[in-house]
């Protein structure tokens, strides 16, 4: 019973992860850059007059 409750959400959450919304942000400024390996994460570098600011990062594909 718990193996089968354990596939259901597995599935479920796979298909969220799969499913495209829409986000609507206002802002000053916008770049459109590759995700770049990093050791055991990814990196992105934003120009310096950008350190100290408030981003937001949307994965688009």
């Amino acid at each position: 019973m718990v193996d089968k409750e354990k596939k259901e959400k597995s599935t479920e959450n796979q298909s969220m992860s799969q499913t495209k919304v829409k986000f609507e942000v206002y802002g000053e400024e916008m770049i459109e850059k590759e995700v770049k390996s990093s050791g055991n994460s990814g990196r992105i570098y934003l120009p310096p007059n950008w350190v100290g600011h408030i981003v937001k990062i949307i994965k688009v594909e």
